[in-house]
């Protein structure tokens, strides 16, 4: 096919990382954002050139084009950290070369050459050629939070309790957690912020599903911790709602930090529960496991791949949004509940 010399991208309008950190809601693209003609990019020896079908939005890519995430920004490049498409030019070596012509996902963190745009630069080894039965919105959604949940729930297992918690519950994260966990006989114990995505996380597996807004939402937390016990947090939110769950929480729990959705401050109650009750705080971010757990990235992502195939995982679908309208319609698109925003170039 004919590569264009030119191609429309969301570009960044900050460098490196913000001085004045905000919440993890996107109120504006303005600030962060700037819809603009740039040069299709060339593929270096070990990356390939996509033509983007659809581009996925996750709270990590809402963190980098703020400047908030934990790789610095790039002015003037696509934002975007994941989407699906087709290889349509590589580099020199083979594996590259043989990608060519194939539908794939990918991720764009190591090539600074976003998705949000009508070409995207990925590093092979940072593709997964697609089977046919996937479909461009899981294609495009394959790697950040199906390999997050599978990593995520590795961690579960390997503790060996049957019951643990999450927040931000009805994330599409933790809905593919609780698939999982429902397979195995794992009691997930989610929180939610309204009452009607209650009987839905029960229906699909959630064994107590608790409102962080409820008045008696502390009293109900209290007495679920003392039933179930247990000893793995995985916590998108932090703020008041995680050290309140962490404080409930009995001995030698264990408090993984994946995300920042809310920007208060995260008190610790009681430090003293980390020494005399053996409690520990650590983070997760999936660009480290993949690089630490290599010999289970293959496995995990023909898994991810399987189950999008024959429908015990999908991705609930927001809204698709045209990249021409994506300056005016993507923050009231994410202020929307339960479901994933796409764009399409």
């Amino acid at each position: 096919m004919t590569i264009p010399s030119e191609m429309k991208a969301l570009l960044l309008v900050g460098d490196g990382y913000t001085r004045t950190p905000s919440g993890s809601a996107l109120e504006a693209m303005e600030p962060y954002l700037a819809p603009s003609s740039i040069g299709v990019p060339t593929p270096g020896p070990t990356q390939v050139l996509i033509k983007v079908s659809l581009a996925s939005i996750n709270p990590s890519d809402v963190a980098f084009i703020k400047g908030q995430y934990g790789q610095p920004r790039v002015k003037g490049r696509p934002a975007g950290f994941e989407g699906v498409g087709t290889v349509v030019a590589s580099g020199d070596e083979a594996y590259p070369r043989s990608l060519v012509g194939k539908r794939i996902a990918f991720a764009t963190g190591l090539s600074n050459w976003g998705s949000w745009a009508q070409y995207a630069v990925a590093e092979a080894a940072a593709c997964i050629p697609l089977l046919d039965t996937v479909r461009d919105e899981d294609g495009a959604a394959m790697i950040v939070n199906p390999l997050t949940a599978i990593a995520m729930f590795d961690i579960v297992k390997q503790e060996g309790e049957k019951a643990f918690i999450m927040t931000a519950g009805a994330s599409q994260l933790c809905k593919l957690i609780i698939g999982l966990a429902k397979e195995e006989g794992f009691r997930p114990i989610v929180t939610v912020r309204r009452d009607e995505q209650i009987p839905l996380l029960k229906e699909i597996g959630a064994a107590h599903v608790l409102n962080e807004k409820a008045a008696e939402f502390e009293a109900a937390l209290r007495e679920v911790m003392k039933a179930e016990q247990p000893r793995i947090f995985l916590d998108a939110v932090t703020g008041p709602l995680a050290s309140a769950i962490f404080n409930a929480m009995p001995k030698r729990a264990r408090w993984i930090i994946y995300g920042r959705l809310d920007a208060d401050a995260t008190v610790i109650r009681e430090p003293g529960q980390l020494i005399f009750q053996h409690k520990h705080i650590e983070g997760f971010w999936l660009s480290e496991w993949m690089r630490q757990f290599k010999d289970r990235r293959g496995p995990a992502i023909l898994e991810a791949q399987k189950r999008f195939s024959d429908g015990r995982w999908s991705t609930d679908v927001t809204a698709v949004v045209p990249l021409d309208e994506a300056m005016a319609r993507l923050p009231g698109e994410l202020a929307k509940p339960n479901g994933k925003v796409f764009i399409r170039p």
